[in-house]
């Protein structure tokens, strides 16, 4: 049975109208990736409330620059990343960080 903060925090992970999110740049079949704070509302490629890093797929190793700080701050704030950029916090060794500190 899990406890009442618990499912308190579970409530506050599925409510949070922040996401970390791609939002994508560049030519046809070229495409990089800025790494951006958005409301879970707005559009791929819309408005945004920060951007917190750049993904470029396409160099060898595949470029991943992130503003370390800003990143933990906001997954620190309830920000939901996703999928994607969740590997990609993962790969750099941010979210480790993260969790480390709660």
């Amino acid at each position: 049975m899990e406890t009442d903060e618990l499912r308190q925090r579970r409530w506050l992970r599925a409510s949070m109208a922040v996401s970390m999110r791609l939002m994508r740049f560049g030519e046809k079949k070229r495409p990089f990736y800025r790494i951006v704070v958005s409301d879970r509302r707005s559009p791929r490629d819309g408005r945004f409330i920060e951007q917190i890093g750049v993904y470029d797929p396409h160099q060898n190793p595949a470029k991943v620059l992130f503003k370390e700080e800003r990143a933990i701050d906001w997954l620190k704030k309830g920000a939901q990343p996703t999928q994607t950029v969740r590997q990609l916090l993962i790969r750099s060794g941010i979210y480790k960080k993260w969790a480390e500190g709660q």
